[in-house]
């Protein structure tokens, strides 16, 4: 492996790790921030809310941006701003400067986030691709699985504020080598880099700020998209809070609304925001659906398993956590297995394997009560971490390797945006079939924390709830016999 491609692996992996770390250690900091900042429930959500939908609204422009000016560039500069965003909360007198700041470090996290793709998509041939981002999978499974231990560990010793330092000199670190260091450029079109070579600026080799497809940046479909995604990412994130209401309503409308706009101003736009090569390919839209389908059901189980096993099962979040770490161990040990799998057997096998172990996982789910045993606790959530860790790589993979090296940020912008509208939308679906599945309406606790059930009324209305989860995790399973079938056996076949 040369030295420019460690670097470009070393630099996406630090930027994936930094993001993953950073949303999982500010939640064991929120109780410790909302007493000393005198702030309400509501006030410390929105430190999340807000930077989720800064991201989600800005991930396939920031993409985008990569694919005009050059992806490592991009990353840098969002690395530099991620950490001064970080730094400046850590200092922050008062929860209104922690929201907006929130809100700041969520647009240098956007700009980031799909670099770390687009860097490994430019560095790496494609038949090249599995295992730089089988890596970087299993580094973001390290951080999930850490980070809570981390954020505990630094609220309790140093405070909260520690929480928010801990990523600033580790990303100042990252964005000033990616501005500092000339990465490789992405392979020509339609020409193959000989074996250990790397490819070289020329006549041959277009640098990618000049590819003709990114000649002209699409601001009115940016912000089409921007608005449709803050709208749907908002709804879905207030539904666990408040249900459905009118303004869910009227969320409803309005991304819909936004949505049908973008699609419209898309089809007759000269220079659209999403390059119509990127969705020619048959491969990238089933991966894209394979992602949000197999976030949605993981993330919905794990919405629940959290209220089963601290509410019902009147665990410690400690004792919890312990039974839901075979989910993140299994993420880290699958994501390269994932890899070898994709290069023998091809994409759709693999991810047909994977969307099937998640599926039986969330299906186990509904076996589990107030007797459950701590080792049939963490099966269930080993097979769920083996069937997700070995989707996402193998789907990011596709996305990645389908879209072409001029649009590779908008590539990882939209597998970005899947992981994130995946998950919100999973929490929201498992909330409202909670709702209408219980033999009692749900109680509500104090203003944003959401709906509480009793022991009884949970447990007979999880069981229909996670089996349509399943459901949505087998649909998933569908799109991922779309994916390709050819495998990889040898470095000079074709690339699937």
């Amino acid at each position: 492996m040369s030295r420019h491609r460690r670097l470009t692996l070393a630099g996406s992996v630090t930027g994936a790790v930094i993001v993953a770390l950073d949303g999982t250690v500010l939640t064991m900091a929120q109780p410790a921030m909302q007493r000393d900042l005198d702030a309400s429930f509501a006030q410390v959500q929105w430190t999340s809310t807000g930077y989720l939908i800064a991201v989600a609204s800005l991930l396939v422009f920031a993409g985008r941006l990569g694919d005009r000016y050059g992806h490592q560039r991009i990353f840098g500069i969002g690395m530099l701003g991620f950490a001064a965003a970080s730094a400046a909360i850590g200092l922050a007198p008062g929860v209104g400067w922690v929201i907006g700041l929130r809100v700041a470090q969520g647009v240098f996290g956007a700009l980031l986030q799909p670099a770390t793709l687009g860097m490994l998509r430019a560095a790496y041939p494609r038949d090249r691709l599995g295992r730089p981002i089988a890596l970087r999978t299993s580094a973001i499974g390290v951080a999930a699985a850490a980070g809570p231990v981390v954020g505990g560990a630094l609220a309790a010793h140093w405070g909260w504020r520690a929480v928010f330092f801990l990523g600033v000199a580790p990303a100042l670190a990252a964005g000033a080598l990616a501005l500092a260091v000339r990465m490789p450029e992405p392979e020509p079109p339609g020409r193959k880099p000989e074996p250990g070579r790397e490819p070289k600026p020329g006549p041959t080799a277009a640098p990618e700020p000049q590819s003709a497809s990114a000649a002209r940046l699409d601001l009115p479909g940016a912000c089409l998209l921007a608005a449709a995604l803050a709208c749907l990412v908002h709804t879905l994130v207030g539904i666990p809070e408040s249900g459905w209401t009118a303004a869910t309503g009227l969320g409803v409308v309005a991304a819909t609304a936004t949505g049908g706009a973008f699609v419209r101003h898309e089809r007759r736009t000269a220079s659209p925001l999403v390059p119509p090569s990127v969705f020619r390919s048959a491969a990238v839209a089933p991966a894209l659906g394979v992602l949000v389908a197999a976030s949605a059901a993981l993330f919905g189980a794990l919405f629940l398993g959290t209220y089963l096993l601290q509410d019902v099962m009147a665990l410690d979040p400690l004792q919890s956590g312990l039974r839901v770490l075979p989910l993140a161990v299994m993420m880290v040990l699958c994501a390269p297995a994932a890899a070898v799998l994709m290069r023998r057997q091809g994409a759709r096998r693999t991810a047909v394997a994977g969307m099937a172990l998640l599926t039986l996982g969330v299906l186990l789910l509904t076996r589990l009560d107030q007797g459950s045993t701590a080792v049939g606790i963490g099966g269930c959530f080993l097979l769920l971490g083996a069937g997700f860790g070995t989707v996402m790589v193998t789907a990011t993979a596709v996305v990645v390797r389908h879209a072409p090296a001029d649009a590779a940020g908008v590539a990882g912008g939209l597998q970005q945006t899947a992981m994130n509208v995946g998950p919100a939308l999973g929490v929201a679906a498992a909330t409202m079939l909670m709702n209408l599945s219980a033999p009692a309406p749900a109680t509500t606790g104090p203003p944003g924390e959401g709906p509480r059930w009793t022991g009884d009324a949970f447990t007979s209305a999880m069981g229909p709830t996670l089996t349509a989860l399943a459901a949505v995790a087998a649909g998933g399973a569908l799109l991922a016999a779309r994916l390709p079938k050819t495998a990889r056996r040898n470095p000079h076949a074709k690339a699937i």
